[in-house]
């Protein structure tokens, strides 16, 4: 955030031989549950801009209840901003000018850490983001990632040393921008030794390319390896109230034990705990990820139903939301956790940013826990391809 914005011209990967259907079906990139393929050019084409005077100050009193928190040595607003279901993988893309609209209205009322990727459209959603971000870059720090093989139809995992340098050049001028805030490793390679991809890191921020380093989806062994090598600034990993692996694996008490921030991707469990899914609902297979996940299969939501019940009760106690208190109860949890709802929807932004005003007292977070202790989770968090490429011990 502090170093000078340089704005570049973006010019599209080639993307030339590389089909949707192959790509969806390699094992690699259909673990991580990226979709890839026909939205690249309806998410790039030409849209009316949104300009500064059009941003929505509906929220501006959530700038003042807006806190920090720290992620390793970077400062970012404490509710940040995921910014992939815009582009991709919930959907088909939203238009342009919305998704450009809800992100500068997200800046405007206090969030200063928006994350993509390069796989996210794939690309689109990168140039999104440095679009919209462009005219206060320097007041914001820009998350994204690494580790997939977009040029070859094979798809992969590929956290090669001279990869990782390519993606960063394509990454900064799709972001329209000279640095990094925090570059990730997408996913673990198990065929490139993590101290290589820290290295690698370590190289790029002596550069001034990448300010900070960090990794998602991987195991506390992986992230002590790439932490003796290059101080490690977040793990990015699934985390919410009905999925709570990290709480056991290890992943929590390393980011404590070494002074990493932990930054929970999927907070509202994909969409599950705003109370807005039930049986009924259709996700396109073409374009929505969720509907491979055995969590949204239709049995499973209706068996899901005793936690959304229960969290609309409770939050009717504190006027809100089941996704406000979805978020309150994750920064609850540590004071070094940064969770990253996302939504294209203003509406659904607004309903985000007012978990800032909910305090949940030691009362509260007991009276949940005893709640969800009662309570069974059906369905894992992704299906068992997606899951080959998350590290888990």
């Amino acid at each position: 955030m502090s170093k000078k914005n340089e704005a570049s011209p973006f010019n599209i990967e080639e993307t030339a031989g590389i089909s949707r259907r192959n790509f969806l079906t390699n094992s690699a990139l259909a673990s991580a549950g990226l979709a890839f393929g026909p939205l690249l050019m309806a998410a790039c084409s030409d849209a009316p801009k949104t300009n500064d005077n059009e941003i929505d100050n509906g929220l501006a009193k959530n700038r003042n209840k807006m806190k920090t928190r720290k992620l390793g040595s970077l400062e970012v607003s404490a509710l940040s901003s995921g910014c992939m279901s815009i582009s991709a993988n919930y959907g088909p893309p939203a238009d342009r000018s919305q998704g450009i609209k809800t992100i500068r209205t997200a800046y405007e009322n206090g969030v200063t850490f928006f994350d993509t990727a390069e796989v996210y459209g794939p690309y689109t959603n990168e140039d999104l983001v440095g679009e919209a971000l462009q005219p206060f870059r320097d007041k914001v720090a820009i998350a994204t990632k690494f580790g997939f093989e977009l040029e070859d139809p094979k798809g992969g995992l590929n956290s090669r040393p001279e990869k990782i340098k390519k993606v960063v050049e394509g990454s900064l001028k799709r972001l329209r921008t000279d640095h990094i805030d925090l570059f990730y490793q997408h996913r673990v390679d198990p065929n490139v030794p993590i101290e290589d991809v820290a290295g690698t890191i370590k190289d790029l921020i002596k550069e001034g390319k990448v300010l900070h380093f960090g990794l998602s989806e991987a195991s506390a062994k992986t992230i002590s390896k790439a932490h003796a090598v290059q101080p490690v600034s977040a793990i990015q990993t699934e985390y919410s109230i009905m999925e709570r692996d990290v709480e056991h694996n290890g992943v929590l008490a390393v980011c404590k034990e070494l002074g990493i921030g932990f930054v929970p991707w999927g907070p509202v469990g994909m969409g599950y705990l705003t109370g807005r899914i039930d049986a009924n609902i259709k996700l396109d297979p073409k374009l929505d990820l969720r509907s491979t996940f055995d969590r949204f299969s239709p049995e499973n939501i209706k068996a899901n139903i005793p936690i959304v019940e229960f969290l609309k009760r409770f939050a009717a106690k504190k006027n809100a939301t089941p996704a406000q208190i979805s978020l309150a109860w994750l920064l609850a949890q540590k004071p070094f956790i940064v969770p990253i709802p996302g939504t294209r929807n203003i509406e659904h932004l607004t309903e985000n940013l007012g978990a800032m005003n909910i305090e949940l007292t030691p009362a509260d977070l007991g009276e949940i826990e005893t709640a969800m202790a009662k309570i069974k989770v059906h369905g894992g968090r992704m299906n068992e391809m997606q899951m080959k490429v998350v590290e888990t011990i």
